[in-house]
This record gives structure tokens, sequence and C-alpha cells, in this order.
């Protein structure tokens, strides 16, 4: 008598749902299309600012919703501390900057596997699949040019939305405070020392 064996064991990838599939395609998208139309007007972001704090939330906004590809912003959040009060720019600034960074938590959700070869992923996917939140708060909370790929890794480790948004808010609240107290302190006194 011969041994049966199953005919399929239905795997992981095989149970993922088709709206999941097509959220996933169109979140991919949705991250490629942004990143394309804030690059591509990238010269004139500084025509925010004259709509004041709603201008530098714009301003955060759009730098950091950008994926992989620089766009202006923390120089203008530090002018604008000179401008405005640094606590609201820091605070606008912070929340425009935090709703930005949804654009790489997305790239990871779709499954995006291009930054997944990367040495810095590399490095990065287990401090925040291990830390979680607080990995994302201390990479959105310092400057650095790679918390793209820490979203990303809280995308594709399923951190949930909530907890990514609430600890990259904290920490780019705090980025945005510095940068906007620095230019608040320090702005006028550069240019004085420059003359």
């Amino acid at each position: 008598m011969a041994a049966t064996l199953p005919l399929s064991i239905p795997s992981e990838k095989a149970k993922t749902s088709l709206p999941v599939n097509l959220l996933r395609v169109l979140a991919l998208l949705a991250v490629i299309g942004i990143t394309v139309y804030i690059y591509s007007i990238r010269s004139r972001v500084e025509e925010f600012e004259r709509f004041g704090y709603a201008g530098i939330f714009l301003i955060a906004l759009m730098a950091n919703a950008t994926v992989l590809l620089p766009a202006p912003g923390v120089a203008i959040i530090y002018a604008m501390g000179a401008v405005f009060n640094p606590l609201w720019v820091g605070l606008a600034a912070g929340t425009g900057g935090a709703l930005g960074e949804l654009s790489g938590y997305l790239a990871g959700f779709s499954g995006q596997v291009i930054v997944e070869k990367t040495h810095i992923y590399e490095r990065l996917h287990p401090w925040v699949e291990k830390y979680g939140g607080w990995a994302v708060f201390v990479l959105s909370a310092i400057p650095n040019p790679f918390f793209d790929v820490a979203g990303i890794a809280a995308g594709i480790t399923k951190l949930p939305l909530q907890t990514f948004l609430v600890f990259t808010w904290a920490g780019q609240i705090i980025k945005m405070l510095f940068f906007a107290m620095a230019g608040y302190y320090s702005l006028e006194w550069l240019t004085n020392f420059m003359r």
C-alpha cells in the first residue's frame, strides 16, 4: 500500500488575499508617484514659506515623503526657526515630517525588496524588528539619511501603523525643534559674523 502525500501545503504567500496584494501594489505606486512628483518640484519648495506654519508643515511633509531621494527641508526649517516661533516651527515641521515618512513605511508594506540587499538595511532591519517603535523613535530623532530605510524595515516587519506614526512623530518633533531652535539662536549671529 502506497503512502499518500498531501497534494499541496498552502504557503504563507499563497494565503495572502487579493485585496491585500492590490493594497500593496497601490501603496508602492503611490510611493513612487509621490517621490517623483516631489523630486520634480524640489526647487520650488521655498515658495511654501510664505504660508507660515502651514507652509512649514507642507515643506516637512514633502521633504520626508520622498523615498531615498534628497529633498530640501531641514535647512528651511532652520531658517524658519529664526523667523517664526521656533516651538511652533518644530511642532509643524515634526508633524509634517512624521506624515511624510509614511511613504517609506508604505514602501516596506508593499513588499518592496530594492533596499533589502543593501548593507544599511541589513544593519537596521534586525534593530527595527527587535526594538520596534523605540528604534523608529531613535532613528527619527537624529538627523540621518537612513530613516527611509528604517521606515521600509518597519513596513516589512509589519510594525503597527499607529506605533510607527507615534514614535516617528515624537522623534521628528525632537529633531525639528532642534533645527528650529538652532535657527532661532544662531542665524542672526551667523549673519552678523559673515558681515
